[in-house]
């Protein structure tokens, strides 16, 4: 049977948004960090939790940043970027990268990913991206990403973000 398809409708809504912004906070997330190049060169990079994969084949990813954000630009002109997702013990980086500040990479031993994206070390994971494709959605850029490389720490315990703080796992996740 078919699924139905329909258009996705901007509107004005009822919702109070510190209400709905409570209540996709029920929603646990992981942490990243996601790295590109200016157009001067120089590394830019911000804490995200709106990141999700899209498909398997082709290795499709994406991410979405608010469009009032410093680093819009940036993002939207860049050919590559990186997601790193962020092990347990990296919250103070992930706290770093979530503030305004001048460098966010200052006396970080930084690594040279594809096209140049700056990658952080210590990482759970990290996807490097060719960009592929940006959609308006509502007061964000998605961004969608084509996996050129990976790696992960299979050992790594997650930074979660759970009804507006940090999280951790507890306890012995399921068995497949």
């Amino acid at each position: 049977m078919p699924i139905a398809s329909t258009p996705f409708i901007a509107s004005a809504s009822s919702f109070d948004p510190l209400f709905l912004r409570r209540v996709l906070g029920s929603f646990a997330t992981g942490v990243t960090i996601v790295t590109t190049r200016d157009a001067h060169g120089r590394p830019v990079g911000l804490t995200a939790n709106s990141f999700s994969s899209v498909s398997l084949t082709p290795p499709l990813v994406l991410w979405s940043l608010g469009r009032g954000s410093g680093s819009i630009d940036a993002f939207r002109n860049a050919a590559h970027w990186a997601v790193h997702i962020l092990a347990a013990d990296q919250q103070p980086l992930s706290e770093r990268f979530a503030r305004r500040s001048e460098d966010r990479f200052a006396g970080l031993d930084v690594g040279h990913g594809v096209g140049g994206v700056p990658l952080l070390g210590g990482c759970a994971a990290v996807l490097q991206c060719s960009a592929v494709a940006q959609h308006v959605g509502g007061d964000h850029l998605i961004f969608i990403g084509d996996i050129q490389s990976c790696d992960h720490r299979p050992d790594a315990t997650p930074l979660l973000f759970h009804a507006g703080r940090y999280a951790q796992l507890t306890g012995e996740a399921c068995a497949a």
